[in-house]
């Protein structure tokens, strides 16, 4: 893929295996619409009166700190942190029915990085990444860490070490070569 001054885009490098897609977090609640879904951020539960206020869909393209081109989807879910809806939190399937709803008017990348903008509405909005939903006592429980900066060249370069020494070393024992 070429950006508009004919460079070549570089791939964006994988996604830290933490993260989860839209597709990911679908799959699966798709089992437990019935259960009530609470994220968790920072040490603590979402109020049972949460909302998803919004679900933005973006594609970006960028230029990172080597000068290499960047392109890549990306959804956010905005989470408003608030008491308002009752003395339970919102079943999972009623979260699955709102993303689907979004789908049917915007187009979702099942497989873009899933990024959560949460605020209680006085303190300013957080950008966090989601785990792998859990079963915890009836509750799907969902846990979301601050999403954190990188240098995406530097990450390339960590991968590209990382699959060099696999191919140079791999599960025979031998001492890998540097």
């Amino acid at each position: 893929m070429l950006s508009p001054d004919n460079r070549k885009i570089a791939p964006a490098p994988a996604m830290d295996p933490s993260d989860l897609t839209i597709g990911d977090l679908l799959d699966a609640l798709a089992d437990h619409k019935d259960k009530p879904l609470v994220f968790r951020y920072g040490g603590c539960p979402v109020k049972p009166g949460y909302h998803v206020t919004e679900v933005k869909v973006g594609k970006f393209s960028a230029l990172d700190c080597g000068a290499n081109p960047e392109s890549w989807p990306e959804i956010f879910v905005q989470l408003w942190d608030v008491d308002e809806g009752g003395p339970v939190h919102m079943p999972a399937g009623r979260f699955v029915a709102i993303i689907r709803k979004v789908a049917d008017h915007v187009a979702l990348d099942q497989a873009a990085r899933l990024t959560f903008e949460v605020s209680d509405g006085i303190r300013p909005m957080e950008l966090h990444r989601a785990t792998q939903p859990t079963l915890v006592g009836g509750i799907v429980e969902v846990e979301l860490s601050p999403r954190p900066a990188s240098c995406k060249p530097r990450d390339r370069w960590l991968e590209e070490q990382k699959a060099a020494n696999a191919s140079c070393c791999g599960t025979s024992g031998k001492p890998c070569c540097s």
